[in-house]
């Protein structure tokens, strides 16, 4: 049918235009409302709206901790309700030193292990701001962001945070939505604010003038980049593949053993699955000497 006919409440309408339409409207409320971070803040909305309610709060750095339940609560009920579940994980991996570049959250207590323990439940875990999540927030009572009706009009929250620093390229994010993704490696904080000073001062400056102060990405569980090939590609196309391997060191005993010790892995790797791994293939005899 090409036409919309209303019979009292019942339209017939052209079901190839309705497809279209309503899957464009479900990939943007992906896209916007959960999957894909915001350029200009680099944050999620449940990130942010996680350090809103933290800052509502007055969990600031310098401040107690709070019982993560109480945080997670105040998200749920104010502004995310989307379950406690998805909530206090994005919070957790806010506060792991091997996932993020720089802590946004500060926790105390089980926030999980770089073996891919999991965190503590919220009841027994405490939290805060971190010292750059104030650097997210500084001047938001300055207008200096627009503020937008929460899910039930009841409270408002930001559209986006102030961020005084790139957190987007700082600590990096990734995420899956409808028909694209994206996947951003973490760096250095000085380097990208040298960049960025240069891309001020220059704005036609080159990628590889660039380079010189951004060196490529700068991951918490540090690790060695084999090669700039793959940065380049990133940096100039938005495309590229960075490969990583750990760092060890092999180490004799008190008793006169070698012991390796693996020091550094590459990024998001899970520590004890790789110990278990490089097991296997010593069983194997894929690899020898070990």
């Amino acid at each position: 049918m090409d036409e919309i006919i209303e019979f009292d409440r019942i339209k017939s309408i052209n079901i190839e235009e309705e497809m279209k339409t309503s899957y464009i409207d479900y990939a943007m409320s992906v896209i916007i409302g959960r999957a894909l971070p915001d350029v200009r803040d680099g944050l999620k909305p449940v990130h942010r709206r996680i350090i809103y309610a933290m800052s509502q709060l007055g969990l600031t750095p310098d401040k107690t901790f709070r019982k993560s339940a109480r945080i997670v609560g105040d998200v749920l009920g104010k502004y995310h309700p989307h379950g406690d579940s998805s909530v206090y994980d994005a919070m957790v991996r806010m506060a792991q030193e091997w996932s993020i570049r720089y802590l946004i959250v500060n926790g105390q207590g089980n926030f999980g292990s770089v073996d891919g323990d999991s965190a503590a439940a919220m009841r027994y875990t405490e939290a805060k701001m971190g010292k750059i999540a104030a650097e997210l927030l500084r001047d938001i009572n300055k207008e200096t962001v627009d503020f937008v009706p929460n899910f039930d009009e009841s409270e408002t929250e930001p559209s986006v945070l102030p961020s005084k620093y790139p957190n987007l390229l700082v600590n990096g994010s990734s995420g899956i939505a409808v028909g694209m993704a994206t996947n951003i490696p973490p760096h250095n904080l000085g380097e990208i604010i040298d960049g960025t000073v240069a891309f001020i001062d220059d704005p036609e400056i080159t990628i590889d003038e660039l380079m010189k102060h951004v060196k490529g990405p700068d991951f918490p569980t540090a690790g060695i980049i084999l090669g700039k090939s793959g940065i380049k590609s990133a940096y100039r196309t938005g495309r590229g593949r960075i490969k990583v391997r750990g760092k060890v060191d092999v180490v004799t005993t008190k008793k006169g053993k070698k012991q390796i010790v693996i020091t550094e892995i590459p990024y998001m790797v899970n520590k004890s699955k790789l110990v278990e791994k490089i097991a296997e293939l010593v069983k194997e005899k894929k690899i020898e000497g070990i």
